[in-house]
């Protein structure tokens, strides 16, 4: 993955306060650690940082350069996001060397097709791996093709670049084939629904009742007799 070249600014104000503001102004709160080094807090360009993560994923490298003349190399360790405006509220970034060794969580791809009539089960999106933190993978795959029902794809399953060593558990289910249910088990499960009178039906019952009413009355009438 290559690197994305970012300017950023020394943020003064902190707190809840300070933060909002560094939103309005178009600008995303962040914080530089790591390497033993006092947190540094900065402020990156909104649009410019969600476009590189759009592209790069969660594991996009950034060559920070800030206006006191600070020059680094950081990973995104932690991301804030607002779900309802789809905007990012704070970062963590870690400090990162080249030819530093990183563990990281990097999402994984299914491949290929399993056998006819079965579910993918999907119990884990990300894996755990250690990597050059300038090489780090923006995905990882695994291939489904042809598997059966009761299949599983584990970690040890799944392709690693070179370079790329597992940190996860080899044994770690990251997806399972689980046959389709049928179209019997299917309706089965679906919550039985009364089916609406129709306006002739409910007139009819209407019709019965009053004449029951009539019915009985004429009945009282002559008993009293």
């Amino acid at each position: 993955m290559s690197e994305v070249k970012i300017s950023a600014e020394p943020r003064t104000e902190f707190g809840k306060g300070g933060a909002r503001r560094t939103r309005r102004a178009g600008k995303v709160p962040a914080v530089l650690y790591g390497h033993g080094e006092k947190p540094k807090h900065i402020a990156l360009p909104a649009r410019e940082f969600a476009a590189a993560i759009r592209k790069g994923g969660a594991n996009q490298l950034f060559a920070i350069e800030v206006s006191d003349g600070t020059q680094v190399l950081a990973l995104p360790k932690a991301i804030q996001r607002d779900p309802i405006r789809d905007s990012f509220e704070h970062v963590d970034l870690l400090l990162v060397r080249r030819g530093e060794k990183v563990t990281v969580e990097v999402p994984v791809q299914l491949t290929g097709e399993a056998a006819r009539d079965t579910l993918i089960v999907h119990d884990h999106d990300t894996l755990s791996v250690t990597a050059d933190a300038t090489k780090v993978p923006d995905h990882l795959e695994a291939s489904i093709e042809g598997l059966e029902a009761g299949s599983q794809v584990t970690a040890a399953d799944v392709e690693l670049p070179a370079g790329v060593e597992l940190a996860a558990d080899a044994e770690q289910t990251v997806a399972s084939v689980t046959a389709a249910p049928t179209a019997e088990q299917l309706e089965a499960t679906l919550p039985e629904v009364e089916t609406p009178a129709t306006e002739a039906e409910e007139a009819a019952e209407g019709a019965e009742t009053a004449e029951g009413a009539e019915g009985e009355e004429s009945t009282e009438a002559k008993t009293e007799a």
